[in-house]
């Protein structure tokens, strides 16, 4: 008897490139509409009213001009220079003390300590940033803890004012920002060779020599990561100058709402958002092309 013939299953159809792009890019639809319609529209409209003239409320109308990118940088040229200098200045604090604390992390033998350590650093961020800011002015009030320890050691005879100063936002936004730097940091410490020490203090090479010309400069990666990350939300710093600086406190965040809210300058605060995004631009850049190639 002839041997049956078992039914064979029919060929698969091959899916062809143009239906496996047409998957994908029904994919990726809802988040580019999203980044269209959430990040781009308003990015346009920003760009747009920048070059108009101030209307009736402070709406945007026609004609085009630069009048606002100039008052950017002549009348309110003091408060853009101050937000730059300091979230300078707060990047500087937030590396030196980050730097140290990454350190001490990474060396610890124990894992578990480790995790510890890193647990502590993050756990602020359990807590919503306006609540902590709060909790920060309750210490550094008239009334408030470090006036009163500072009294009963003996250390004033009477309460200074802390609050409302420049020195209140510089320590609101380290306070706020540190971990920002301590963690990349901490990803460039963790993966040094350390056989590198090893060899600089066989060479003879001292400590601080050994840290200036071969850990800092390939833990650098992590140094300009960090930086970056501090830098763009200290300039654009909006909480933390408004309840802990007052008026003494301006940045450019703060000059950004004013514009937009009530019967302001929309024209006047899109061209100086515009300026805000070409310096975070520049720090972008920055690390592109100099920690990228650093880390390469």
């Amino acid at each position: 008897m002839p041997a049956e013939k078992r039914p064979t299953a029919p060929p698969r159809r091959r899916r062809s490139s143009v239906e496996g792009r047409g998957g994908l890019f029904g994919l990726l639809t809802p988040g580019t509409l999203w980044i269209i319609v959430f990040f781009l529209l308003p990015l346009v409209f920003v760009a747009v009213s920048s070059f108009m003239s101030r209307g009736p409320g402070g709406q945007p109308v026609q004609p085009w001009t630069l009048d606002q990118y100039e008052r950017t940088f002549t009348t309110f040229g003091p408060v853009l220079w101050r937000s730059l200098r300091i979230a300078l200045v707060a990047t500087v604090f937030c590396l030196v003390l980050g730097y140290p604390v990454a350190f001490f992390i990474s060396r610890r033998r124990s894992p578990g300590v480790r995790m510890m350590l890193l647990f502590l650093v993050l756990l602020p961020f359990w807590t919503n940033f306006l609540v902590r800011t709060y909790a920060l002015i309750t210490i550094l009030q008239r009334d408030g803890l470090l006036n009163g320890v500072l009294q009963s050691l003996g250390v004033l005879a009477e309460p200074i004012q802390m609050l409302f100063t420049p020195g209140a936002v510089m320590l609101g936004l380290v306070y706020g920002y540190l971990p920002f730097m301590i963690l990349p940091i901490y990803a460039s410490v963790e993966a040094l060779d350390f056989r590198y020490v090893e060899a600089s203090n066989d060479l003879g090479a001292n400590d601080f020599t050994t840290f200036w010309r071969v850990i800092f400069p390939l833990t650098l990666p992590g140094v300009i990561a960090g930086s970056i990350l501090v830098f763009i939300p200290a300039i654009g710093a909006y909480i933390t100058p408004d309840l802990m600086g007052g008026t003494r406190g301006l940045m450019i965040g703060n000059l950004i709402q004013s514009q937009f809210g009530g019967r302001g300058n929309v024209p006047l605060g899109s061209a100086i958002s515009m300026v805000l995004l070409a310096l975070v631009f520049v720090s972008v850049f920055i690390y592109s092309r100099w920690g990228q190639r650093e880390d390469a």
